[in-house]
């Protein structure tokens, strides 16, 4: 006689109880949110290690920052023009003061961009910069220049700014530069947002 288990025969076999997905599911949310973050905190970085990247290698045309200067320059020499522009929204007026000059490889030149303030208020511009042909960029150096810093004009005020440069002598020795005999070296001056206002006390805007 068989043993009674105690089930009925038309009960059904228990099935497997489903784990509990909340804690997977959180771990993922967490997990895509940081990473979110951590893009755009990568996005934020990379912005300025780009700019400084460019002026150290030349990339893209940026010109590199020097604090010496050759001690002899050579006979090679390059034909250097000046180009300016001005960003919409900015009144200056803003030109080289000669369209270009012809300098030995080594030499250090000073050049200057005169601009004029057209508006009736004081504005605050910085100059972007870079050269063409890109590749000459790398040797393309400056040890003065109006780009350095935001330049401040006041209504109708008119300013000559120099650049001091020179191309490396390590230009007559790139195969990539054996064909080049000019460089451009353009500037466009962009107007410096305005700040921020925030609420005074009586509810109005007071500039930052």
């Amino acid at each position: 006689m068989a043993e009674n288990s105690g089930m009925s025969p038309d009960t059904p076999p228990a099935t497997p109880r489903a784990q509990p997905r909340t804690r997977n599911h959180r771990l993922v949310a967490v997990s895509c949110v940081a990473f979110v973050t951590a893009m755009v905190g990568a996005s934020y970085a990379a912005v300025p290690l780009y700019q400084m990247f460019c002026q150290v290698t030349g990339f893209g045309g940026a010109t590199r920052v020097a604090t010496e200067v050759p001690a002899h320059p050579l006979e090679r020499t390059v034909e250097i023009r000046f180009d300016a522009n001005v960003a919409p929204g900015l009144d200056w007026s803003f030109a080289p003061e000669v369209r270009s000059v012809t300098v030995r490889v080594g030499e250090t030149k000073m050049a200057f961009y005169r601009a004029h303030n057209r508006s009736d208020r004081p504005v605050t511009a910085s100059a972007t910069y870079n050269v063409t042909p890109a590749q000459a960029g790398y040797h393309f150096a400056k040890t003065q220049c109006f780009c350095f810093t935001e330049q401040t004009l006041q209504p109708g005020e008119t300013l000559d700014m120099p650049v001091v440069f020179f191309v490396d002598p390590a230009f007559a020795e790139d195969p990539e530069m054996a064909g080049v005999k000019t460089i451009t070296l353009s500037y466009t001056f962009f107007q410096k947002a305005a700040p921020v206002a925030v609420g005074t006390e009586k509810g109005g805007k007071t500039p930052l």
